[in-house]
């Protein structure tokens, strides 16, 4: 008896060592082919000025108590102002996550767009942008963009274009990345496992379950304000 749970034990073990060495490749096999994939369509300034944009896409990320973005967020909409400015699009959408009333990315986002310089009508809200996948989604389904350029940092961008382009988007990327930032470690260590689950997403076509009317990039962005 003793040996025979001895040898189930082993074979116990052996199964579960298996799992995570199949998991781990797994893992690795499809971030390196996000990652490859998608960084051939991350370029410069100056390369991302010879094309004209449906609309920049910026994706959100927190803010802070006071409602003003944090550091990370703030670059991104740094950006997406020089890119305005250098006439890639004549439209910003905005999509960050919404999902409660004491909560709102987008809305900071587009105040500090708008004391920067850029007019109200120009920027468009996604508030259900709640993940990148819905982001996405939304951008495809909802906003009806068939062009973007999108606007993240590196390490989220590979993921980001990797979905919009998956989606049927002709995405480009630009980085927003001019300093560290705190935590990186775990931004990174979380990415490699948010590519292995929207890899899946796209594999099985997952729908985003935030749905609603259709509204094109175009003419004033002011009707998506507060809308959700």
């Amino acid at each position: 008896m003793k040996q025979f749970l001895i040898k189930k034990l082993k074979f116990i073990l052996l199964l579960l060592l298996g799992i995570i060495i199949f998991l781990g490749l797994m893992t690795l096999i499809i971030n390196i082919y996000v990652i490859n994939y998608s960084k051939k369509y991350i370029l410069d300034e100056e390369e991302i000025g010879r094309y004209k944009f449906d609309c920049i896409t910026v994706l959100g990320a927190s803010v802070k108590a006071d409602g003003t973005p944090s550091h990370m967020l703030q670059d991104r909409l740094d950006k997406s102002i020089v890119l305005y400015n250098n006439n890639i699009s004549d439209k910003i959408l905005m999509s960050g996550d919404h999902a409660y009333y004491d909560y709102d990315e987008v809305n900071a986002m587009k105040n500090y767009n708008i004391k920067n310089g850029i007019p109200s009508s120009d920027i468009f809200l996604d508030h259900a942008g709640i993940s990148t996948y819905d982001s996405m989604y939304r951008l495809k389904n909802i906003y009806e963009v068939k062009k973007t350029v999108i606007v993240t940092q590196d390490y989220h961008l590979y993921r980001s274009i990797f979905i919009a382009r998956k989606l049927g988007i002709e995405a480009y990327g630009v980085t927003a990345n001019p300093r560290e930032y705190s935590n990186q470690i775990y931004r990174d260590a979380r990415e490699i496992l948010a590519r292995v689950k929207d890899f899946f997403q796209i594999v099985f076509k997952a729908k985003s379950k935030y749905a609603g009317d259709t509204i094109p990039v175009i003419g004033d962005g002011d009707v998506t304000n507060n809308k959700r």
